[in-house]
């Protein structure tokens, strides 16, 4: 499907809600307080254990040992007590106390779409204020890259490789800060940021994770992920050599089936493209709906490849409540001894 997900409604279908950027920019401070409020109640009984951690990382000092399960990472098997009692163990391993979290936040021209509750960028928005409300305890640091459009030329091959052009309307970089007030700069950043026109590098934002090389930590890409896997699904593999990574993916009910509203006029916001489409005609709903389920078991599979915790947020649902069934799910996992 070439991009049939990425599209704005000239003529938003009903439910569509309209961003006014100067009142949501001015008041942009007090949304996020009230965004921090409701994410602290909701979250904060989750937080209980070793480490108050979304993908808490496993740490480098030694543990005791255990059988090994389905799932455990092979690499952590405890040899010597595999060949005493001829049951594989693995050597469990004590959480670093402090962590470094790096969001790469994807607000290219396809986030500013929603006909749910939220724009798919308001959910892009309250996942990162999530995550940085469940990561920056404890003298933890937490940076961003923020894509904001503007097509950008991919690296040549090579040792003497130009860098990835980073500035404004491009690739930003927010350095990696500890502590509630450096967060909520972050946060404040990243609302304040502007979509522009032209599609954003989803590989290049992620492959500025990966350089330069960091210990090991924690790394959440939240985008649309509608930029072909064939970009992105290479840098994830690499970051996930490194660091646990969670892919957040933000949908909208129109990516995956259209309504019967008549002729629909439709604009690709990244290219500006436009187009009528007949909803009437049955077998094109259904072609649609075939298609965007086809294009989101790819990008669900080049996740798995890239060895990705996965979640999905939709416009239409309470994404706060999918995101604490997330992390209740990987508590009960790692309570189990499994990685995913």
């Amino acid at each position: 499907m070439a991009r049939a997900a990425a599209v704005t409604s000239t003529t938003p279908p009903a439910g569509h809600r309209q961003r006014a950027p100067d009142a949501t920019d001015n008041r942009s401070g007090a949304v996020l307080s009230r965004l921090q409020l409701l994410v602290t109640r909701k979250l904060d009984g989750l937080l209980q254990g070793d480490y108050a951690g979304l993908l808490p990382g496993p740490g480098s000092e030694a543990g005791e040992s255990r059988e090994y399960r389905p799932g455990d990472d092979v690499r952590r098997m405890d040899w010597p007590v595999t060949a005493r009692t001829t049951t594989p163990h693995v050597r469990r391993t004590v959480a670093d106390r402090e962590l470094e979290t790096w969001l790469a936040v994807d607000l290219s021209a396809s986030l500013d779409f929603g006909t749910g509750r939220w724009l798919k960028r308001d959910v892009v928005i309250a996942a990162a204020a999530a995550i940085t409300h469940l990561t920056v305890r404890g003298g933890n640091r937490i940076g961003a890259v923020v894509g904001s459009g503007d097509e950008v030329p991919a690296p040549r091959r090579g040792r003497r490789s130009p860098p990835v052009p980073v500035g404004p309307g491009r690739l930003v970089r927010m350095p990696a800060r500890s502590g509630r007030k450096e967060a909520q700069g972050m946060l404040r950043a990243i609302a304040a940021t502007e979509s522009r026109p032209g599609r954003s590098d989803l590989g290049a934002l992620v492959d500025m994770l990966n350089r330069p090389p960091r210990r090991r930590g924690v790394a959440v890409v939240i985008s649309d992920f509608l930029a072909p896997p064939t970009q992105w699904a290479r840098p994830l593999r690499k970051l996930r050599v490194r660091h646990d990574v969670l892919a957040i993916e933000v949908v909208d009910p129109r990516e995956l089936e259209l309504p019967d509203v008549g002729v629909l006029p439709v604009v690709d916001p990244e290219t500006g493209e436009l187009h009528e489409v007949q909803t009437a005609d049955p077998s094109l709903r259904h072609r649609y709906a075939a298609a965007a389920a086809a294009q989101r078991a790819e990008i669900s599979a080049a996740m798995r490849a890239a060895g990705a915790a996965h979640l999905r947020l939709r416009t239409d649902r309470d994404w706060l409540l999918d995101m604490v069934r997330f992390v209740a799910a990987q508590r009960h996992a790692r309570t189990r001894g499994t990685t995913r």
